[in-house]
């Protein structure tokens, strides 16, 4: 499989003519996203790789389970990035799949320049333990924790 860079098939993107869409398609099947959900694809991917049981993601992650599921085969969305973050982190997630997860389901990305998306990225490089860990971690530095599904925004 050759997978392209995002940045790469806006290039190809760049000198696509509609007419040549088509082939556009065809040439680049590989790179190309086949699934309607392709967050449910990816992260249930991901839990299987590491030889994880989605119960226990959605311990770790502290999610009721009947949401877990249904957040993680799209049944459900939800608005609150924190909740897809906690799931992201429980399931061991590197940063670089945690940013793909946040892609695939349509939310922002951990950015730099904002300090606690900062901070969470740190978390997540260096694994301090647990979300209760990570959340203590933000609250020592003055940040708002990643919120459980059971906090409204």
């Amino acid at each position: 499989m050759n997978m392209k860079k995002t940045e790469d098939l806006e290039k190809i993107l760049g000198s696509t003519h509609i007419d040549k869409f088509n082939e556009y398609i065809s040439d680049n099947k590989d790179s190309i996203l086949s699934s309607e959900r392709p967050f449910s694809e990816y992260i249930r991917g991901k839990i299987k790789e590491k030889g994880l049981l989605q119960q226990d993601v959605f311990l770790d992650a502290d999610i009721p389970e009947g949401y877990g599921y249904k957040l993680i085969t799209e049944e459900k969305h939800t608005r609150q990035r924190d909740i897809i973050l906690r799931l992201c982190y429980a399931a061991k997630l590197s940063l670089d799949e945690t940013q793909k997860a946040l892609k695939y389901y349509r939310m922002p990305e951990l950015y730099a320049k904002i300090p606690r998306d900062a901070l969470i990225m740190v978390a997540f490089n260096e694994r301090p333990g647990s979300i209760i860990d990570v959340n203590s971690f933000l609250k020592s530095n003055g940040m708002d924790v990643l919120r459980s599904s059971g906090v409204q925004e």
